[in-house]
C-alpha cells in the first residue's frame, strides 16, 4: 500500500519558514508513523525565487505567484508566515474558503483580526491553528484551550518576550544600564535593529490579547491591551528592586474579575522567590491560574528559527491527523463569552516610586498628605540615598486604583519641592 501524502504551501522562506522546511525534513522518516500519511511541501512562496533556491532542495517549488498555491486543488494546507496584516490577511482568508485548512504564527494578524479569520474557517469548517503565534515552541494556546478547558481560568501572567526579558537579564546580573545592555541584544542577534516593537511591549501586548481571548472565552485585541515597554527603566530601578527581594521583568497580565477583563504590559516588580523571577535571559514563561489547576506554569524558548518551527509543525501535524479521521474544524473560535475590557484607570496595583525631592523638614510630610488626599496610601517609605542637594526616596504603596495615583502625580507636577518622578513601576 503505497504512503497517503497530504500537499501543504509555505508562505514565506524567512527565519520560521526556513526553520519550518527544516523541521519537516528532520521528521520525514518517521512522519507516516506519527501522523498516518506523509506531508510533502508541494509550494512555497517567496518574493524572490532566486535568493531563495539556495534554501530548499528542489527550487522548482518555489513561486512568487499566491495563484499557483490558491487554484491548486491538491493543496489541503497553507503555512502562513509571512507576517503582518497584508496581504496574510487576504491570502488566509482566500484558503480557508477555498476548503484549504491555514496554519499560522501571525500575531499581529490574529490580535487584531482573530475574529474574521476564526469565523471564517468555523463557516468552511476548516482548521485554523495558531500556536506558535505566542511563547514560539512553548506550548500555550493547545492547552487552555484543550488540557485546561476543565478550568475557570482567572489569571494567565508571563513573560512572552524574550528581547526584553535578555534586556532585563543583563542589567539585573551585570549592572548594566538599558542603553548597553539593548547594544548587546542587537549584537547577538536577539534584538532587531528597529527594537521599538520590542522593547516598547507592542510584542508582548499582540500576544497577551490572544492569550486573554483563548483563557478569557471572550474577545480581547491588541488595542485592548494597555501597554508600557522598559525603556525607562534604570539599573537603580533594578539595584533598589533587589534591596527589596525583588526582581524587575516585563510582564503581560491578563485577569478575569468579577467587573471585567484586566489586561496589560508593562515592567513589574516581582519577589525573587516567584517562579518568573528565576526566567532568565530570552526564555518565556506563562504562568496560569485555574480553579481546578490551580497554578501551572510553561516554560521554554519563546522564540528563534527551530522552537518556532516547533510550534508550527505541531499545528501541521494536528491538521492532518483531522484529516485523516474527517474530524477538521472540531475545536473552533473558543469566545462565546461577551466580557468588558477594564480601563487602565480603574484597575488596581500596587506602586514603586522613586522621587528626587528637597532634603528638608516637612517634604516627606507634605508628599504623605498629598497621597492621602487621593486615596492613596503608603505601605513603605525609603530614604537611603542623596543627589547632591536633592534626597532620593523611594515608596511603595498599597494597592491602589491607578487614577487615584495619577492625580497625586499631577499635583507634585506643581511643588517645588518635588523635582523629579524619576520611575513609576507596578508591584505585583
Amino acid at each position: 500500500m503505497s504512503e497517503k501524502c497530504i500537499k501543504a504551501a509555505l508562505l514565506g522562506l524567512g527565519t520560521v519558514g526556513g526553520g519550518v522546511y527544516k523541521v519537516l525534513k528532520r521528521q520525514e522518516e518517521e512522519m507516516t508513523d506519527k501522523i498516518g500519511a506523509k506531508v510533502a511541501i508541494s509550494k512555497i512562496l517567496v518574493r524572490n525565487i532566486e535568493k531563495a533556491s539556495s534554501k530548499v532542495d528542489d527550487p522548482s517549488i518555489l513561486t512568487n505567484n499566491w495563484k499557483e498555491i490558491i487554484e491548486d486543488d491538491e493543496i489541503e494546507i497553507v503555512i502562513e508566515l509571512i507576517g503582518g496584516i497584508e496581504p496574510a490577511k487576504q491570502y488566509i482568508l482566500e484558503a480557508l474558503k477555498a476548503g484549504k485548512h491555514v496554519v499560522t504564527a501571525n500575531k499581529d494578524l490574529i490580535a487584531s483580526e482573530g475574529k474574521i479569520l476564526m469565523d471564517t474557517a468555523k463557516e468552511y469548517k476548516r482548521d485554523f491553528l495558531h500556536e506558535a503565534a505566542v511563547a514560539g515552541g512553548i506550548p500555550i494556546i493547545r492547552p487552555l484551550k484543550q488540557c485546561l478547558a476543565g478550568n475557570h481560568i482567572s489569571e494567565v501572567m508571563g513573560i512572552v518576550n524574550g528581547t526584553t526579558n535578555f534586556i532585563l537579564t543583563k542589567m539585573s546580573k551585570e549592572g548594566m544600564e538599558f542603553a548597553d545592555a539593548l547594544k548587546l541584544a542587537q549584537d547577538l542577534g536577539y534584538a532587531e535593529s528597529d527594537p521599538t516593537a520590542d522593547v516598547e511591549g507592542l510584542d508582548a501586548a499582540r500576544k497577551v490579547a490572544i492569550l486573554a481571548s483563548v483563557a478569557f472565552n471572550s474577545r480581547v485585541t491588541f488595542d485592548d491591551v494597555y501597554t508600557e515597554g522598559i525603556t525607562k527603566i534604570t539599573a537603580t530601578d533594578i539595584k533598589y528592586a533587589q534591596e527589596m527581594g525583588c526582581e524587575i521583568k516585563l510582564l503581560g497580565v491578563a485577569r478575569n474579575t468579577a467587573e471585567g477583563i484586566e489586561v496589560m504590559v508593562h515592567p513589574m516588580l516581582i519577589e525573587s522567590t516567584h517562579p518568573l523571577a528565576a526566567v532568565n535571559d530570552s526564555y518565556n514563561a506563562v504562568f496560569v491560574q485555574g480553579d481546578a489547576v490551580q497554578d501551572a506554569m510553561f516554560y521554554g524558548r519563546g522564540a528563534g528559527e527551530l522552537p518556532t518551527a516547533s510550534a508550527v509543525v505541531g499545528d501541521v501535524f494536528d491538521v492532518v491527523r483531522n484529516i485523516q479521521y474527517g474530524c477538521c474544524g472540531r475545536i473552533s473560535c473558543t469566545c462565546y463569552k461577551d466580557i468588558p475590557v477594564k480601563k487602565i484607570d480603574d484597575i488596581r496595583s500596587k506602586y514603586f516610586i522613586r522621587m528626587q525631592v528637597e532634603d528638608r523638614h516637612g517634604v516627606l510630610a507634605n508628599i504623605a498628605s498629598v497621597f492621602g488626599n487621593n486615596s492613596v496610601s503608603l505601605a513603605q517609605v525609603v530614604q537611603r540615598r542623596k543627589k547632591g542637594e536633592l534626597a532620593e526616596i523611594v515608596l511603595i504603596t498599597d494597592s491602589v486604583k491607578e487614577r487615584h495615583l495619577m492625580d497625586s502625580l499631577a499635583v507634585f507636577q506643581g511643588m517645588s519641592t518635588v523635582k523629579e518622578i524619576s520611575a513609576l513601576i507596578r508591584v505585583a
